[in-house]
């Protein structure tokens, strides 16, 4: 059913340009300058929520592991550790209806982010220039990826790449902390003292996929071109900068060393994007990118089309 309704809207999205303005958008975003844009505004859509629609979390709550209720070893989740401090998990059940989770981390503030439509979970520190920014859903689409938006000059910015691409902080960029995405089961053995977050005071059936099928189906609210060398756009890469290793080379190796990055994956990790019940979605297993030090890099396992998306020129990493 999921998959009808997807078609169908998509079909009118185009045939009827769900697309918007500034000149409509003005009206909700009293205080965004969209006298500065490095897009064209043709590329955003219109997602249907609204401004703040999908609620982003501004003051999570954090509990120990021990009194965390209702999740599968196998859930996914996004977690971080930041020297220091305890490690701390954010369940992809949470975030795929709030999509942004404004939080500190001792001194660190940070906004976790996960695009449902295009797979990308990223961390964000969200000083800049001296300022801290609380980040929220504007409810805008540009290829298919959430476009988040500042509540303090309510830029617009783009989550794959968390880069200001509308109003005043035009052209500035978020900077990207090292985070995975891996089962809860794992987060536990790894961070027996950790925290993880408690479940939203907000109505929503938290545990459940609105999304049923779609990381077998096609992107949402997506016209662009599909990735070169026959790649699937909705298999799923692991993003390390302007290159892309596609998951399944990676989980067929098991450890992959190239580049200078080790590749890491575990089995033990359902998709978030498979089955109504996101704890019994079919297996993709985890992974760790990690230096020649042994440190943790930057990346993010994303669908195809969204990394061609925004890195048309990038370099696709399949091997021989």
């Amino acid at each position: 059913m999921f998959k009808f309704i997807l078609s169908l809207f998509i079909a009118l999205t185009f045939a009827f340009g769900v697309s918007a303005q500034p000149k409509f958008w003005k009206n909700v975003w009293k205080n965004t300058d969209f006298s500065k844009t490095s897009i064209d505004f043709n590329s955003v859509l219109d997602g249907g929520p609204g401004k703040d629609g999908i609620p982003a979390i501004l003051d999570p709550v954090m509990d120990v592991i021990a009194n965390a209720d209702g999740l599968s070893d196998r859930e996914p989740v996004i977690s971080i550790n930041i020297d220091g401090e305890l490690g701390r998990a954010y369940p992809i059940r949470y975030l795929m209806w709030h999509e942004i989770v404004n939080d500190r981390v001792g001194n660190v503030p940070i906004a976790i982010t996960f695009c449902p439509l295009c797979n990308s979970g990223v961390v964000f520190d969200r000083r800049l220039d001296g300022q801290i920014l609380t980040m929220g859903v504007s409810g805008m689409l540009r290829n298919s990826d959430m476009i988040m938006y500042d509540h303090q000059t309510e830029s617009w910015w783009q989550q794959f790449t968390g880069e200001a691409i509308v109003g005043e902080l035009l052209n500035k960029k978020l900077t990207k902390l090292p985070s995975r995405m891996e089962s809860w089961g794992n987060f536990k053995e790894r961070n027996p003292d950790g925290l993880v977050q408690r479940e939203p005071q907000v109505n929503r059936p938290y545990g459940q996929n609105p999304y049923a099928g779609y990381d077998t189906g096609r992107p949402f609210l997506y016209n662009g071109e599909n990735p070169p060398n026959g790649i699937n756009p909705m298999a799923r890469v692991v993003v390390v900068g302007d290159r892309a290793w596609p998951l399944q080379r990676i989980s067929k190796a098991q450890v992959l060393n190239e580049e200078g990055l080790t590749f890491s994956w575990t089995k033990g990790t359902s998709s978030a994007l498979d089955t109504r019940e996101i704890s019994k979605g079919r297996d993709i297993g985890a992974i760790r990118v990690t230096d020649k030090a042994g440190k943790d890099v930057v990346h993010d396992v994303a669908f195809a089309f969204a990394f061609h998306a925004f890195n048309p020129n990038g370099k696709w990493m399949l091997g021989n």
